[in-house]
């Protein structure tokens, strides 16, 4: 994920073709560091969103809307009485830094035609939104940056504006061939580093992605590099930058399965082809990423409470688990005291007064035995001793017998919830898995209300030969999926020893059930269980009709007795969703 000056190029170059000549008709700021301009030009209608957060800066055309404070900041209100019905003129992007130069022209008071710039600074921790007059001496900007934040620039209103330079990187636009290789070649790092340490608005996923078109592995020394690599190198350098000036531009977003992992202005060849996904437009590809990974990271956040309880309780119930385990190890010494006692019974009555041991033969092993005794007690009073520890004994090891049994399902249900959590995408999965953990007892529900309605579904998916498979997303579901959607024949599956998803594949009557679904199924089986990260995961398979419940099991707990097992990975990308 790089919004590296490559991605900026390309966002200029759209912005270049649908809003210059255009007039800005609102100027809103939604949050602290966020503007949404609204442009009307030949194209219609725009809105143009800027973001200056540390965490995500942004820029971009969008088709959302955003909601601004009832009273607009100060920044925002300077704005608009400077650029309220103001006309783009141009939008520029110096060399390949990330920065957008978005140049207005408007009446004053007066009348007069002025000229002001924009400059919207897109450089992680260090991104600002800058607003300049015609000769660079800053306005305001919407963070201010003082002496005592920075060293090196101040972003204050009435100091000049300019743009430090730190890294010392060269312009890639400009550079030569001999230049290029020698810069690359001489670098004391990998390959790739050394690409864009060396150059401007080239991020580390741009070099690999360079190295990779060019046959060359990334990570290898680029000292190393031979001519012909270094030559071919630098011919892909080359068409890249080409394409970059021209305004040759083709967004890609790459996929690993469903999940969105990176994007680019130009495809990335280095990943699959089918799990590329091309867009026409630079904002669109951004909005749509940036919506699902916002989707992402938005559902964490809402399941951050939900994994507290989880966590806490899980923490809890090991440490119980643990402690009832060295107390039921103390309990291994009770059938020698049944034995002692027996023994004192039966012998005792050779025993000497004031005895501190007494050795006699265990008649169950044929060995002699040495039995600590009591000196002020009897030899009968000795045995009482002894079946005394022993009843204790037998009680503590039945009693921790049936806990611990308890224990260990209480954390296996709460790792299947933990695993729920992990593949949860929609905040009505977040709400059944809360149900679940109300039902359990771990929460508890407000006011005495009543249950909430569930709408979250199973995931759907088709197989290669056009069979149903659904996946269960939480314990609720998988025992819906289990006991009341899936008939006798149809065929269940499981990841064996992890928590995770009940699959169920539909059968089709008469037909016998393919082998590629047999797999595709145990693939998803094993993608939606806790051990998704092995190298391979064992999944059971089995008729649904020999799946069964017993009674008092936790939510999504089946037991089976005859079962196919098969070893697969968890590599869900070709398999179709429904």
């Amino acid at each position: 994920m790089a919004f590296d000056g490559i991605t900026i190029a390309g966002v200029v170059k759209e912005l270049q073709d649908t809003l210059v000549g255009g007039r800005i008709n609102k100027i809103a700021q939604p949050e602290s560091d966020e503007l949404l301009l609204t442009v009307k030009s030949g194209e219609g209608q725009q809105r143009l969103f800027i973001s200056a957060e540390a965490s995500l800066p942004l820029i971009y055309l969008s088709g959302a809307n955003k909601q601004s404070p009832m009273t607009a900041p100060g920044f925002c209100m300077l704005l608009r009485k400077h650029l309220q019905n103001g006309r783009i003129t141009e939008i520029t992007q110096p060399g390949l830094e990330r920065i957008v130069h978005i140049h207005v022209e408007h009446l004053n008071e007066m009348g007069d035609l002025c000229k002001k710039k924009l400059i919207v600074e897109i450089m992680g921790k260090h991104s600002n939104i800058i607003f300049c007059d015609d000769k660079d001496m800053i306005i305001d900007s919407i963070k201010h940056v003082s002496g005592l934040v920075s060293s090196v620039r101040e972003v204050l209103p009435g100091k000049p504006y300019f743009v430090a330079d730190t890294t010392h990187k060269q312009d890639p636009l400009l550079v030569k061939k001999e230049d290029f290789i020698r810069t690359v070649s001489t670098a004391p790092m990998p390959v790739f580093k050394a690409i864009y340490t060396s150059y401007t608005g080239i991020s580390p996923m741009t070099a690999q992605e360079l190295c990779y078109r060019a046959g060359i592995d990334g990570e290898q020394s680029a000292a190393a590099l031979s001519a012909e690599d270094a030559e071919r190198l630098y011919q892909v350098f080359a068409d890249l930058m080409q394409a970059v000036r021209e305004g040759s531009f083709a967004p890609h977003i790459a996929y690993e399965g469903k999940k969105p992992v990176e994007f680019a202005a130009f495809p990335l060849t280095m990943y699959r082809t089918d799990g590329l996904k091309a867009y026409s437009s630079i904002s669109a590809l951004l909005e749509d990423y940036y919506a699902q990974k916002n989707a992402i990271s938005r559902i964490r956040q809402k399941s951050a409470d939900l994994r507290k309880i989880v966590q806490t309780a899980l923490e809890r119930n090991v440490k119980k688990y643990d402690l009832q385990l060295r107390q039921l190890k103390d309990t291994e010494k009770r059938e020698n005291y049944r034995i002692y006692g027996e023994l004192l019974h039966t012998y005792g009555y050779g025993i000497e007064e004031g005895a501190k041991s007494f050795e006699a033969l265990n008649y169950y092993t044929n060995e002699t035995v040495t039995i600590p005794l009591e000196p002020e007690l009897s030899a009968g009073e000795n045995a009482k001793k002894y079946f005394d520890k022993y009843g204790k004994l037998k009680r503590t090891y039945e009693a921790l017998t049936g806990l611990i049994k308890e224990v260990e399902e209480e954390i296996r249900h709460l790792q299947s919830i933990s695993a729920a959590l992990d593949i949860a995408v929609a905040e009505e999965d977040l709400l059944q898995i809360k149900e679940e953990l109300i039902e359990s007892g771990y929460i508890r529900r407000k006011g005495g209300g009543k249950k909430v309605k569930i709408t979250s579904k199973p995931f759907h998916y088709i197989s290669s030969d056009g069979y149903d498979m659904y996946v269960g997303k939480n314990n609720l579901q998988n025992d819906e999926l289990t006991f009341k959607f899936a008939t006798g024949n149809d065929w269940w599956f499981h990841a064996k020893g992890h928590p995770g998803s009940h699959v169920i594949v539909k059968v089709k009557t008469g037909e016998e059930m393919p082998d590629n679904t047999f797999e595709e199924a145990a693939r998803l089986a094993a993608y939606y269980s806790a051990g998704r990260e092995q190298g391979k995961v064992e999944v059971d398979y089995i008729q649904k009709k020999h799946v069964k419940k017993p009674a008092g099991a936790k939510p999504g707990f089946v037991v089976y007795y005859t079962n196919y097992s098969m070893a697969i990975d968890a590599d869900i990308s070709e398999i179709r969703q429904g």
